[in-house]
């Protein structure tokens, strides 16, 4: 029933993928966007009809033709996955980054020296601090996937917008802010010239097992209802495509962090 979802490209990809579990995957991810896009257009839209494209930057959109007479809708979506789960984002009018991470992820070297690479100096300042090795690695993944989220949703990805370019604050009081280095922000000629402060963010733990964090554009639209006290306004749904789709923000299977 997945396969019939997607494009004879699609297909193609994931029957290319080297082992039935990353086939798997690739099939299952494009099933969950197809589906999970459909659903937002009130399933006016069949899921096996979306058509996309992807920026120079390599980021999966929508392609809406010019001669089509179906309505466009303002949809952005992102996917992140790891080997046991996948995230699909999706936003009305806004763009989005999401990314997800096992809590106990595997790193090949010790955090600190990941962070010393990667890192702005406050950012690995911030993990020196810390109380032991333990509280170290919970709040590099932390970090980590909070600057996926963000360069994902500016849709660059990590060579169009360096880690070391821009610090994230896990502030007890305030959420969690973004910082740009001021010359990545003076600096119009490099790559970093997209990178702006006027963003905002989601982060929570899934399943006691993943962290999750969401990005997107800081704009009136995107703020979500009043009375919706989860950060941006989102709603984590638990999701197989055609067999179960459950509403799990406010359950213990979500904890927003931030």
């Amino acid at each position: 029933m997945y396969m019939e979802l997607l494009s004879p490209s699609e297909r193609k990809n994931a029957l290319s993928m080297n082992g039935e579990n990353l086939q798997k995957v690739a099939v299952l991810s494009r099933a969950l966007v197809r589906t999970t896009l459909s659903r937002y257009t009130d399933c006016k839209i069949d899921p096996r009809l979306f058509e996309f494209k992807k920026n120079k930057f390599g980021k999966p959109e929508i392609l809406w033709r010019a001669d089509d007479d179906r309505i466009e809708w303002p949809l952005h979506f992102n996917i992140s996955h790891t080997s046991s789960l996948i995230a699909c984002g999706v936003t009305m009018d806004a763009p989005i980054g999401i990314d997800i991470e096992e809590k106990k992820r595997n790193t090949a070297k010790n955090v600190l020296s990941l962070a010393d690479r990667y890192f702005t100096p406050s950012e690995f300042d911030h993990l020196v601090n810390l109380p032991d090795p333990d509280a170290q690695q919970k709040e590099f993944i932390k970090l980590w996937t909070l600057k996926e989220a963000y360069v994902k949703a500016l849709g660059r990805g990590f060579s169009g917008a360096p880690f070391n370019k821009f610090s994230i604050i896990l502030a007890a009081n305030n959420g969690i802010q973004i910082s740009v280095e001021p010359k990545a922000l003076n600096d119009s000629n490099s790559s970093c010239d997209c990178l702006s402060e006027n963003w905002k963010f989601a982060l929570a733990e899934l399943y006691g097992s993943y962290y999750m964090a969401a990005c997107m554009e800081d704009d009136s639209r995107s703020s979500g209802s009043e009375d919706d006290r989860s950060p941006l306004g989102l709603k984590v749904w638990k999701t197989i495509p055609f067999l179960e789709d459950i509403l799990v923000s406010g359950t213990e299977a979500v904890k927003f962090i931030s």
